[in-house]
């Protein structure tokens, strides 16, 4: 039995007076303060970092409606045909994907639940649902159908990056970055692969490198308001209020931009996060720089 379909409600952008077009809502707002807090917290290990680095989101040649009636409608047509037809691998991938957008993701990950066990060699099945399993917080699952999702042979830049979201979301920050440069390694200055990348420095309070990958990310052609949002946060983390507020204002009004730097400003201050990060860069910046002068000694030796 198909899954049943339910309404489309999205509590987490009914708000009509967001600055955030629908789909970038959750990804650009809440994932921006959530990586605040979670540096805050001293890391983070809880779901929701798909919603920072944008890799999650399924990436298809068609792109998703805009306007959030217009997604609405774009999901109920397709629902209609999963509903006729569960098996019809194209109406089921599309329907799970307008449900991600409008952050529906139980309900997603149980369409490609159904049809991965359709399903069960499909690449693309698999890659779709374990994006699905992330975004519905089923981490280690997630992890599990992503590795099966491509093969060493044939890698897929995607699903590298997603594994590398998952890896993030379970504290593993290591693992994440070597996902983020195989991805990059095939498709090299990929915006979101890297904007993944400069979050997982900041997650792992890297905050100077974090800046200098997300400022190569938002100079991308394909570079979104995401990218730059979450540069703006990295910058505001870093007490660079100023030079966040223009980012931000690049695709917000004044008004929101300053709002946003606002809210972050009073996130560090309530706990301390800033000045924890003061005191840690240093010491994080030494030991890179430590760890850089040992690699070139050892090169010259060589030579």
């Amino acid at each position: 039995m198909a899954p049943s379909r339910k309404s489309c409600s999205n509590k987490s952008s009914s708000s009509k007076s967001s600055p955030f077009p629908i789909k970038y809502r959750a990804k650009a707002a809440s994932g921006a303060f959530l990586l605040a807090v979670c540096l805050a917290a001293g890391g983070c290990q809880n779901s929701g970092l798909s919603d920072i680095t944008g890799s999650i989101g399924a990436s298809q040649d068609r792109p998703l409606p805009a306007s959030e009636p217009e997604l609405r409608r774009y999901s109920e047509e397709w629902g209609r045909r999963y509903d006729s037809n569960p098996n019809d691998k194209i109406a089921a991938m599309n329907y799970a994907r307008s449900l991600r957008a409008l952050t529906q993701y139980a309900q997603a990950a149980a369409v490609m639940q159904r049809l991965a066990a359709k399903y069960p060699a499909d690449m693309a099945v698999l890659g779709a649902y374990g994006k699905s399993l992330a975004d519905a917080g089923r981490l280690q699952e997630a992890a599990d159908v992503l590795s099966h999702a491509h093969t060493p042979e044939h890698p897929n830049w995607s699903i590298l990056s997603a594994q590398g979201s998952v890896a993030d979301q379970l504290g593993d920050h290591t693992q994440a970055q070597a996902y983020y440069d195989a991805a990059l390694k095939i498709k090299p200055d990929q915006p979101e692969v890297l904007s993944n990348l400069g979050l997982s420095y900041a997650l792992a309070k890297r905050l100077p490198l974090a800046e200098t990958t997300l400022e190569r990310a938002a100079a991308q052609p394909g570079a979104d308001m995401r990218i730059r949002q979450n540069l703006a946060l990295v910058l505001a983390l870093q007490g660079k209020f100023s030079e966040a507020q223009t980012i931000s204002a690049r695709d917000l009004s004044p008004v929101d931009a300053a709002a946003n730097v606002a809210s972050i400003r009073q996130m560090i201050s309530q706990s301390n996060t800033w000045q924890q990060i003061q005191k840690l860069d240093p010491k994080q910046k030494a030991a890179e720089k430590s760890q850089a002068e040992k690699s070139q000694t050892a090169a010259d030796l060589t030579q």
